[in-house]
């Protein structure tokens, strides 16, 4: 089961973005992380048997994170 991301990694991986989706490039707003909105995104792990890494992690818009597997299952 994956751990959840360290705020550190949180705020590592929205610096490497730049405030957009790391797929589709739609511009987010920081304070809208878990939120269901236009700017809304979420940390998501890339491999859910990965670690709690940079590396394993991406910043996804609410919609591109409704398209992952994982998502909806628990940490």
């Amino acid at each position: 089961m994956p751990i959840p991301f360290p705020q550190s990694v949180v705020e590592q991986a929205w610096h490497r973005a730049r405030d957009r989706c790391e797929r589709c490039r739609r511009s987010l707003s920081w304070t809208s992380r878990g939120k269901e909105s236009a700017q809304g995104w979420e940390l998501n792990h890339k491999n859910r048997s990965k670690g709690p890494f940079l590396s394993n992690a991406e910043v996804l818009c609410q919609d591109c994170h409704k398209a992952t597997r994982s998502y909806g299952r628990p940490l």
